[in-house]
């Protein structure tokens, strides 16, 4: 299963990459912390590793690490604006369950 952006994810991520250095993807991933487990990862991806799988969405190159893959598979990013707010959102069909809070998930 892939990872994927929604073309307004891409349009982002093309404007933010072209004004970072070094930047030719956006990079996924999951880190465990808050009080549902993981936590979603994003940054330019500057390097392909040995263990990243590559997606290409919208003409952006999307870069998630093997580990983080088991839980980002089929993944669909979007951007979201919600009054003075802008972000990510997430829709993961692997999540079971997220924190009141909304800034961590667990499967």
């Amino acid at each position: 299963m892939s990872v994927s952006l929604t073309e307004r994810a891409a349009e982002h991520v093309q404007r933010f990459l072209s004004g970072a250095q070094g930047g030719n993807g956006l990079r996924l991933g999951v880190k465990p912390t808050g009080c549902s487990g993981y936590a979603y990862v994003v940054q330019p991806a500057r390097e392909v590793g040995e263990h990243d799988r590559v997606f290409e969405s919208h003409g952006v190159q999307v870069i998630v690490d093997d580990e983080s893959l088991k839980f980002l598979a089929g993944t669909v990013v979007d951007f979201t604006r919600e009054g003075l707010n802008e972000g990510f959102k997430f829709n993961n069909p692997n999540v079971s369950a997220t924190c009141g809070c909304g800034e961590s998930f667990n499967v």
